[in-house]
């Protein structure tokens, strides 16, 4: 008899033990789903997608509107949040993206478009919008308010949205669509994927980290649609319209600015800057574009530009400059300053071409500068750098120093981004034109960097869906 007690009682507390463990087991499943934002079973979600449209189906550019809202009980940081806009490609086109107006800052929010490995009928391709860490986090039943991106064909042909699977004409005002999806970690919280749709990978450590960059940080690739984009002056640019000089005064023109598909190109598009002349100065069209703010004092400023030697029609000799500068905001200002790179294909103001003149400035109005020619063609892609540290200026093309300088003409005051193309003069009569492309520029300020760290940061940008990022402010 006490046998059998001991025999029972050695039972029940096996059994407890079991049911303990069970108990253990699914509590530890609970925190797990919890801790790694595993999809409920209930149908409830850690987030929810608001998507709205301002376009018909047949339009030039495609303006999807996003929103985030915090439908968790727990704090979700947006770079872990990644979403999908799915759309159907046609014509075989390239595509591309940006933002134009958040909240967050557009500098915040990342845009990839990635074709499916297996396409669907209403889905081939999709816009795949992600957040940098600087974009923060969404607290409990918190919202990141409206995210508006432009999607647009490379080509610049209208897009047929009428069978973009996450397109809805119906939705001209913000309400949930299953048809954007949404992901945390990697992990499916929001929308319907359409057959075939890859995984979505977690947001890696090194994407957050690249985007987080310290103040005084410039990049941007000129993901634009047009001159008219909302974006090219939300992101600090100024097309110039106005008279004077460099060049044949009153012939600057918004018109000569665009942004055509360039394949080799990084990213495969690019800023263009285009003369066109008769030979005359009311057939004469010329480019600039400006930075607005002053952002550049000291410290590395890099642009990849295309030069060309030769008209892409009509005759050449045309004394034209293909430039990239930094410039003081005032002209008359006691602290001028300027630094200059201007390409001339067939030389200039006596001299013969081509040439490269490097020319740092002190007083434009009184001819105060040192300058030096490289003289030689600098026809196809490169890269010019200006570095302005430890009171020398250097100028380097594709990391060949070419020319430093240094004593009174080292910057003094904050100086503006200048890109433009332009002619000395009308030396004969007919119709040429003229292209200077720019795929990227990018500028740290207060300290010197590699071409190797430049190339390398801008790379990251590209991979991470970057398309312009400012802390300049931030100094």
């Amino acid at each position: 008899m006490g046998r059998s007690r001991s025999r029972s009682s050695r039972r029940w507390l096996s059994l407890l033990m079991v049911v303990v463990v069970l108990g253990a087991g699914l509590l530890s499943y609970g925190v797990w789903r919890t801790t790694h934002n595993a999809r409920p079973d209930d149908g409830s979600a850690l987030l929810t997608v608001r998507y709205r449209t301002d376009t018909p189906a047949t339009a030039a550019v495609a303006q999807p509107w996003l929103e985030v809202i915090n439908t968790s009980r727990q704090p979700v940081a947006l770079h872990q949040v990644t979403l999908r806009y799915y759309f159907s490609e046609h014509g075989d086109a390239d595509y591309a993206a940006n933002c134009v107006q958040t909240a967050l800052r557009c500098s915040t929010v990342t845009q990839v478009v990635t074709a499916m490995p297996q396409p669907a009928p209403t889905a081939t391709h999709y816009l795949r919008v992600g957040f940098t860490s600087a974009a923060g986090t969404l607290a409990p039943g918190q919202s990141s308010q409206g995210i508006g991106l432009q999607l647009y064909r490379l080509d610049h042909k209208a897009l047929d949205q009428a069978d973009d699977r996450s397109f809805d004409p119906a939705l001209t005002h913000y309400a949930p669509s299953a048809r954007v999806t949404g992901y945390v970690d990697g992990v499916l919280f929001w929308g319907d994927e359409p057959d075939g749709a890859p995984p979505e990978a977690s947001p890696r450590p090194s994407n957050a980290s690249a985007a987080t960059l310290p103040a005084g940080t410039l990049f941007d690739n000129f993901r634009y649609t047009d001159v008219a984009d909302p974006a090219v002056t939300a992101n600090g640019w100024q097309v110039r319209t106005d008279g004077g000089g460099p060049g044949i005064a009153g012939t600057w023109s918004a018109d000569a600015i665009s942004f055509p598909a360039n394949q080799k190109a990084n990213g495969g598009q690019v800023l263009q800057l285009q003369v066109t002349t008769d030979g005359t100065r009311q057939g004469t069209r010329q480019a600039e574009l400006i930075g607005i703010d002053n952002t550049f004092l000291t410290g590395t400023i890099a642009a990849r530009i295309n030069f060309t030697d030769k008209p892409v029609d009509g005759r050449d000799g045309d004394h034209v400059v293909e430039s990239f500068c930094t410039i003081s905001p005032e002209a008359t200002s006691q602290r001028y300053n300027e630094l200059d790179f201007e390409y001339q294909p067939n030389g200039g103001w006596g001299a013969p071409g081509p040439k490269l003149d490097t020319t740092s400035w002190r007083s434009a109005a009184q001819g105060d500068r040192t300058t030096r020619a490289l003289n030689r063609s600098l026809t196809g892609w490169h890269t010019l750098m200006i570095t302005a540290v430890d009171g020398t200026v250097t100028y380097s093309v594709d990391g060949r120093p070419v020319f430093s300088s240094g004593g009174k003409t080292f910057p003094r005051e904050p100086m503006r981004i200048h890109l433009n193309a332009w002619l000395i003069d009308l030396p004969f009569a007919g119709q040429r034109t003229w292209n200077m492309q720019v795929n990227w520029i990018y500028s740290v300020a207060g300290k010197a960097v590699g071409v190797a760290e430049v190339n390398r940061a801008v790379d990251s940008f590209y991979k991470n869906g970057i398309n312009y990022i400012n802390t300049t402010a931030d100094q």
